[in-house]
């Protein structure tokens, strides 16, 4: 079995809670009072946890570095509302993200935009809106940047984007000491610096560094953000300013599988002082602001995927339950987004009755075997009617998923706050 129950487990028993009639709740209430209400599939997002999450990230870096939420990893802006309330600003990757933190609430000023292959009519939008910093990732960009300043008649601040040697690497997903159309090699640095220099309306104010996503391991973290450090030094050194920005990325990782251990925060807490001492030995990075910008890490675990049972059939020994949720709505739990091998995301009966436990493939309604949910989670006894629910979901979910394929309807989104639970977005 690919999904071990303990991990389900634990992972009901530090967000969620079960009543005693085994009904799992979310924020105090009933995820079968929601279904009923609003359908299914649905998507359930819990404000409190999200705040937890927030409260408990800043709390371990305190000192340190400031927390801009990944908008990429829910775009909602009721979601990024969450956050910003709490202090924390966004990054973005696209004009439509920087409409949608605008919409939150998140002064122009606090948003960085990133991505490899920002357009020239996403660029207007954001440098007409006043964006705080852009994040350059190729000479192309270097040039584009500098002629939407232009038109504008403004100076506007960017960084640059390295993509690390090997040393730095990490995490389940690695995005640098490779080839990568991410950011400029550490070797090509200090000339891109000077490309940038040379163009009037740009000020070079900072570094960009994503070494890796979905790390679980804070040694690794706590050495990918030294080396930043280090290449923040060289960079002030090239300008001859000190830096404004040291953006050392996201990358924080949240257990999706068996053996997956949460990433320990105490250890993250204890390794300040060290980074924190490197900063201020160094005049050209003690005043600047250093931000972690993590997307899963805080929106995952607060979120659902509830998807209601269609029926449950035999196959040549194997039980399968299909759903009405699937792919389309949750492609990452399909094992199709960044997994190269597949494991199957915690999934929860909503009303636990008990019963022994087998391996289940719980499938969706589409007409392909990529929609599978889980190959063989350890469920109970299911019969149409039931409903079973996806953790993690919180990141990566509806907007990462081909929602047009079969031409389904768009589930609904909820947010949970304060015993309340509030549309998002209507189900079609």
């Amino acid at each position: 079995m690919t999904d071990a129950p303990d991990l389900t487990a634990a992972l009901i028993a530090e967000n969620f809670s079960r009543d005693g009639g085994g009904v799992l709740h979310v924020g105090g209430l009933p995820l079968t009072d929601l279904a009923e209400e609003f359908g299914t599939p649905l998507f359930v997002y819990d404000a409190g946890v999200m705040r937890r999450t927030y409260r408990a990230l800043r709390a371990a870096l305190a000192g340190f570095a400031e927390i801009d939420y990944s908008v990429k990893a829910n775009p909602s802006p009721a979601v990024i509302r969450v956050f910003h309330e709490e202090g924390a600003g966004a990054e973005i990757a696209s004009g439509a993200e920087f409409a949608a933190a605008l919409a939150a609430g998140v002064p122009p000023e606090k948003i960085l935009f990133a991505g490899p292959g920002k357009g020239a009519a996403d660029l207007d939008r954001v440098v007409a809106g006043g964006i705080g910093e852009i994040h350059l990732e190729n000479r192309e960009e270097i040039v584009r940047v500098a002629a939407a300043a232009e038109r504008h008649g403004v100076t506007v601040r960017v960084a640059l984007r390295i993509n690390p040697g090997a040393t730095a690497q990490g995490g389940a997903m690695r995005m640098g000491g490779k080839p990568s159309p991410f950011g400029f090699d550490e070797e090509e640095m200090e000339a891109a610096i000077d490309a940038v220099e040379a163009q009037g309306p740009l000020r070079l104010v900072g570094l960009h560094l994503f070494a890796g996503t979905q790390g679980l391991k804070a040694e690794t973290l706590l050495g990918q953000w030294a080396y930043g450090l280090g290449l923040a030094a060289r960079i002030a050194g090239r300008t001859g300013r000190p830096l404004e920005t040291i953006d050392l990325g996201g990358g924080l990782g949240i257990p999706y599988f068996s053996g997956d251990a949460a990433l320990d925060l105490a250890t993250l807490r204890a390794g300040m002082p060290d980074l924190i001492a490197t900063l201020r030995a160094d005049t050209s990075l003690a005043g600047a602001r250093v931000v972690l910008e993590p997307g899963r890490y805080l929106a995952g675990p607060a979120g659902l995927y509830v998807a209601q049972v269609l029926a449950v059939k035999e196959s040549r020994g194997s039980r399968f339950v299909i759903t009405d949720g699937g792919m389309h709505h949750h492609l990452a739990a399909s094992g199709n987004l960044g997994q190269i091998v597949k494991r199957d995301f915690p999934l929860a009966v909503v009303t636990e009755m008990g019963g022994a436990r087998a391996a289940t493939a719980v499938v969706g309604p589409l007409c392909t075997p990529l929609d599978m949910l889980a190959r063989a989670a350890p469920l109970p006894p299911l019969a149409e009617g039931d409903l079973v629910a996806v953790l993690q979901s919180g990141a990566y979910g509806l907007t990462a998923s081909p929602t047009g394929f079969l031409s389904h309807p768009m589930p609904a989104e909820l947010l949970v706050d304060r015993g309340a639970a509030t549309v998002i977005r209507p189900s079609e």
